[in-house]
C-alpha cells in the first residue's frame, strides 16, 4: 500500500510553512498546489518581509484598476474572531481579515459580499479600501451572533468594481465560523468506539471537541457531489465512522496531518481495529470546515476521484477540534466497500 500525499504552499515569501491534505490509496500521483482560506493567525504584529502596511487611500492617491486587469488576492490571517471563537448569543462583533493584493493593478471600488451560509446580520455588500498592488488591507464586516446555541459559518466573496469575484488562491470564498453558547455538540460514538485522547505519548491535556453538525454536513456534501455525477449514495457505516473519528482525534491531539497515526497505524489497521474487514478502501483528510474540505478535495483530481469513487458503498466521517493544535479542526473520511 502506497501513501499518496498532496502538498500545498502559500507562497513561501509570505508564510514559511506547508500543509498537507492527503489521500491514501494504491497509486502515487502528482502534487497539486492547495491554498485554503483557513489560515492560522500569525503572531500579533507579524508582517511578511515582502509586504508593507497599506497606506490609507485618498481620492488623490487612488490608482484606478484597469478593466482588463485580473485581480488576485491572498488571505494573510484572521485579525479578529479566529474560526470557532465562542460568542455570546445576540452579541454584536466585528470580523476582520487581512488580505494582500497580489495582482498587478490597484484595487479600487472593491467590495466584500455575503455569499452563503449563516448571514448573521452581515450586509449584502461592504466597501474595501483602495489597495495598491503588493500591499495589504484589513477587510471587516459587522455581524450579530444568532440567539440559538450552535456552530455558525458565513461565506463571503471579494469582488472588483464590476462585480467580478476575485480568486483568493484557489478559493472563491472566505468565511467566519463562530460557536454560540455551549461548546459544539458532541457526536454520539457507538458503544465500544475507541477515541483515544492520548494516542501513544500524545497530549495528556487534550480535551478535543467533536461536531455532529459538521459530520452530517460533510456526509451530505459528499453525497450531493456524487448525485450530481450520477453516482450512488454512500451509506454511513458505524465501523468506518469509528476509524475516521479515531484518526481525526489522533491528528488533533498529536498535532499532525497525515495518514500514518501517532502509533504508526495505517487506514487498514484502523479499519480492522474498528471491526471492518475489507481490501477495498480509501482515506482522505482535510482541515477546517466541511466546505473547506470539499474545496480542497475538488481542487485536486486524485482526491476528487476518491470522493466520486464508484467502488465505494459506505463511508465514515470523523471530526475533531483541538485549540492547541496548529490547524484546529481535523477531518477524516474513510470510504470502503464490503
Amino acid at each position: 500500500m502506497f501513501k499518496r500525499t498532496a502538498f500545498f504552499f502559500l507562497n513561501t515569501a509570505l508564510l514559511a510553512s506547508c500543509i498537507s491534505i492527503s489521500v491514501e490509496s494504491g497509486e502515487v500521483t502528482p502534487r497539486p498546489n492547495f491554498v485554503t482560506a483557513t489560515l492560522i493567525p500569525t503572531s500579533e504584529g507579524f508582517l511578511p518581509a515582502t509586504m508593507t502596511s497599506s497606506p490609507s487611500s485618498t481620492g488623490d492617491t487612488a490608482v484606478i484598476e484597469s478593466e482588463n486587469c485580473n485581480g488576485s488576492a491572498v488571505l494573510i490571517r484572521d485579525v479578529t474572531i479566529p474560526d470557532n471563537t465562542q460568542v455570546n448569543a445576540g452579541e454584536t462583533f466585528t470580523k476582520t481579515w487581512e488580505f494582500q493584493n497580489n495582482g498587478k493593478c490597484s484595487w479600487a471600488g472593491y467590495t466584500v459580499k455575503f455569499a452563503a451560509g449563516d448571514q448573521m446580520g452581515a450586509p449584502l455588500s461592504a466597501p474595501v479600501d483602495t489597495v495598491p498592488s503588493g500591499q495589504t488591507v484589513n477587510v471587516s464586516v459587522e455581524l450579530i451572533a444568532p440567539e440559538s446555541n450552535g456552530v455558525y459559518t458565513g461565506y463571503f466573496t471579494l469582488n472588483d468594481a464590476s462585480g467580478r469575484e476575485i480568486p483568493i488562491g484557489i478559493e472563491k470564498t472566505f468565511w467566519v465560523t463562530i460557536i454560540v453558547g455551549n461548546p459544539a455538540p458532541q457526536m454520539t460514538i457507538p458503544a465500544g468506539a475507541n477515541t483515544p485522547h492520548v494516542p501513544n505519548g500524545g497530549n495528556s491535556n487534550c480535551a478535543y471537541s467533536q461536531n455532529a453538525g459538521y459530520v452530517q454536513q460533510l456526509a451530505g456534501l459528499i453525497n450531493q457531489a456524487r448525485a450530481a455525477a450520477g453516482l450512488h449514495t454512500l451509506t454511513i457505516n458505524t465501523q468506518l465512522t469509528i476509524a475516521a473519528q479515531t484518526h481525526s482525534a489522533d491528528m488533533a491531539c498529536n498535532n499532525f496531518l497525515g495518514h500514518s497515526g501517532s502509533n504508526g497505524s495505517w487506514i487498514g489497521d484502523r479499519l480492522r481495529a474498528a471491526g471492518y474487514n475489507t481490501s477495498s478502501y480509501q482515506e482522505i483528510i482535510a482541515i477546517g470546515t466541511p466546505q473547506n474540505a470539499m474545496d480542497q478535495w475538488a481542487a485536486d483530481p486524485p482526491h476528487w476521484e476518491s470522493v466520486l469513487s464508484p467502488y465505494a458503498s459506505e463511508m465514515g466521517v470523523g471530526y475533531a477540534y483541538y485549540s492547541g493544535s496548529d490547524f484546529g479542526g481535523y477531518i477524516t473520511v474513510d470510504l470502503a466497500g464490503p
